[in-house]
């Protein structure tokens, strides 16, 4: 976005909610991409997955870290046994999916490791992948896996997926990218279903009487407890299925991280809307455990050769709160 831009969509802005609304959505606007710019062209952190030790990789996408402690701390899941989340973290290479897709799956830099790689993914930003054919295999289920009444892919396609290609390719290494504990929620989507099949995204901001979920958050039209409750109930949504993941996997290492966080007013900034390099974006987890195979469990969900649309990809990525 220009400058020239943010002028227009500012005055566009300020007639639609009014001085106060428009004046201080659109100053927080020019501030995180501020940060953003910061974030792409002079300073950013961060260390790939791939300089890490496993064999499957599970990329619950948005997690921030003090997300999964409460989560762990009012449950009781086996695999965030002993979770410390001062320990058990990491620093992303990201702050948005785009960001994360460009620089784990590169192949100038990871040739040998995505060689041998199988990526299993509900996130249609898949299309970022810059090289499909240097992957061992490349499954993008969110092609043929989503569910319209969620506007998600919903964790047990991604498990069943997971399962059947860790069995039946043997790829050396597997990431699946899971689209939880991202937008939308499950627990809101039945009453406020104008909030996640919006008409324009905190990803790439304009004035809409539809507004994501972490734009109504920062304008403050829905209180954070509630956000946070919602968040949290989604992370449980994907860690439901880690047990049956656990006994259908042949892994001695299974690692559990985010591709980003998400801010929730930290510096500023909302969501994740660029590659602003602060922790509740950048800091995300890293838990680790082993697998083992019972059999026990057949998949349900094949594969599927489907060919999606420009307009059912925009579609989606409006659920998910990006267009």
């Amino acid at each position: 976005m220009t400058f020239g831009d943010w002028i227009e969509e500012s005055r566009d802005r300020i007639r639609h909610d009014g001085v106060k609304k428009g004046a201080y959505a659109s100053a927080q606007e020019f501030w995180a991409g501020a940060l953003g710019h910061f974030g792409r062209h002079v300073w950013n952190y961060g260390e790939s997955v791939h300089d890490k030790d496993w064999d499957v990789l599970l990329v619950l996408d948005a997690c921030r870290i003090d997300l999964l402690a409460d989560v762990a701390d009012e449950t009781s899941y086996d695999v965030l046994d002993g979770f410390d989340p001062d320990r058990d973290a990491t620093n992303s290479v990201a702050s948005r999916s785009p960001e994360w897709i460009a620089k784990t799956f590169d192949p100038e830099t990871y040739a040998d490791e995505l060689s041998g790689t199988a990526y299993v993914t509900a996130n249609p930003h898949s299309r970022d992948v810059p090289d499909p054919d240097s992957l061992y295999l490349f499954d993008e289920v969110w092609k043929y896996g989503w569910d319209t009444d969620y506007g998600v892919v919903p964790p047990r396609a991604m498990t069943d997926r997971a399962i059947d290609v860790w069995r039946e390719h043997d790829p050396d290494q597997m990431i699946v990218h899971y689209m939880q504990p991202h937008l939308p929620f499950r627990s809101l989507v039945d009453e406020y279903p104008e909030w996640f099949r919006f008409e324009v995204g905190l990803d790439n901001p304009a004035p809409s009487q539809h507004k994501t979920l972490w734009r109504r958050l920062r304008d403050r039209e829905v209180p954070h407890d509630l956000v946070w409750e919602a968040y949290c109930d989604n992370l449980e949504w994907v860690l439901d299925d880690m047990a049956l993941l656990s006994e259908n996997l042949d892994a001695d290492t299974v690692a559990i991280s985010s591709d980003h966080g998400n801010a929730m007013g930290e510096w500023w900034v909302y969501g994740h809307q660029s590659p602003i390099p602060i922790p509740a974006l950048k800091r995300v987890p890293w838990v680790t455990f082993s697998a083992t195979d019972t059999g026990e469990y057949e998949p349900e969900l094949e594969a599927e050769d489907v060919e999606v649309s420009e307009a059912e990809y925009e579609d989606r990525l409006k659920n998910l709160g990006y267009l």
